[in-house]
């Protein structure tokens, strides 16, 4: 059994309380839904970003804004009244996300706002073993239930075919973690903290190998189990804060 020396954990606290300040939302794309104060509002423009969220964060957070702005920054109102032909002539891409993925992406989100008061309650029922990954699985599942373009489901991770889903694993610790330190959103009141994982990626995967929290080399979903058992060892009931200690040694300390 893997055992956490005191220092760590008292290495690993100190720094996860260091980088949960709102300082941090200067260069985190969690600043585009900061911006709103209406429920839906947050999860519509927090999925979204989380979605691109990949590759270079200042181009992440200029293209987030692109999405807002596509949506006259009222998402949730522009999700329940979409039509494609809102964004016919429409020019986005980020990467390899284009306005064909975003077309459907808004109908997608459409659907499930006319099945769901919010995105939590779709989550908050399929919450299995304790954790938030067979979640994603069936959100997937219904994501792309209505007819699609076949290269827009990769954008979209399933942790049952080996995933991390770093993306969908982030917007969970926005939506469900206590707005206390003033950086996520607390908004998601039936899901606990206990049954997030860590947004795993090539700062927090290396950092975490680092501190012998994680020995698996790829960040896939086992290695994902791995980290997440090490860090409920830390915190059985919020052990995602420890996104912001690995992140900040990985991102600004260059650990």
């Amino acid at each position: 059994m893997k055992i956490i020396k005191p220092e760590l954990a008292d290495f690993l606290n100190e720094k996860a309380a260091q980088y949960e300040n709102p300082e941090f939302l200067d260069t985190d794309p969690i600043q585009i839904p900061a911006q709103f104060s209406i429920k839906q509002d947050i999860e519509i423009s927090g999925f979204l970003v989380a979605t691109i969220a990949w590759g270079n964060r200042k181009s992440i957070i200029n293209n987030g804004k692109k999405l807002m702005d596509i949506m006259g920054n009222t998402p949730y109102d522009f999700i329940l009244n979409y039509q494609t032909s809102d964004i016919e002539d429409l020019q986005f891409v980020h990467r390899t996300f284009n306005v064909e993925d975003l077309s459907y992406f808004f109908k997608a989100l459409k659907y499930f706002y006319t099945e769901y008061h919010s995105l939590e309650d779709f989550f908050k029922n399929h919450i299995y073993d304790k954790s938030m990954q067979r979640a994603i699985h069936e959100f997937k599942k219904e994501f792309f239930s209505l007819p699609h373009p076949s290269r827009t489901t990769k954008h979209i991770s399933d942790p049952l075919k080996n995933s991390a889903a770093k993306r969908i694993n982030m917007f969970f610790r926005w939506m469900v973690r206590s707005n206390t330190q003033g950086v996520d959103f607390g908004i998601w009141n039936e899901i606990p903290t206990s049954v997030l994982s860590c947004p795993l990626d090539v700062h927090s995967g290396n950092v975490a190998r680092k501190l012998g929290l994680l020995k698996r080399k790829q960040n896939d979903a086992k290695a994902l189990l791995e980290l997440d058992t090490s860090l409920r060892m830390l915190d059985v009931d919020d052990p995602v804060k420890y996104d912001f200690a690995l992140f900040g040694l990985g991102v600004f300390e260059k650990f």
